[in-house]
């Protein structure tokens, strides 16, 4: 059974930092597409980024020059370094593949800035 789990949230003030982690088990993230949404309150969820088996990486707008996504295959886990974090970025964060006909979410991870 696949599962994906979301840590690496919390409160960090304007300007900082934190790295998401996306820790996966059923499945080998390398050999898929994972992905990073983001759901602030009263907002749609909405794409962040993304890494492909081929390790090719994008980044929404959003999160150019802020955010980058990598992977480390011997923890099977995906990340996302955050930086120069402002309040809109405040938002449940989940990480999503898709490695056949079936989604999978992860239960996601609160990231709160405060200005």
């Amino acid at each position: 059974q696949v599962q994906l789990v979301e840590s690496g949230g919390g409160l960090v003030q304007a300007g900082g930092s934190l790295r998401l982690s996306c820790a996966a088990s059923g499945i080998i993230v390398s050999a898929y597409t994972m992905i990073w949404f983001r759901q602030a309150p009263g907002k749609q969820r909405e794409l962040l980024a993304s890494i492909t088996s081929a390790g090719s990486t994008n980044i929404d707008d959003s999160g150019k020059g802020r955010f980058a996504i990598s992977g480390d295959n011997a923890k099977n886990t995906e990340y996302m370094q955050m930086n120069s974090l402002n309040p809109e970025d405040t938002a449940v964060y989940y990480c999503h593949t898709k490695p056949t006909v079936r989604p999978y979410w992860g239960r996601g991870t609160q990231v709160t800035v405060s200005s």
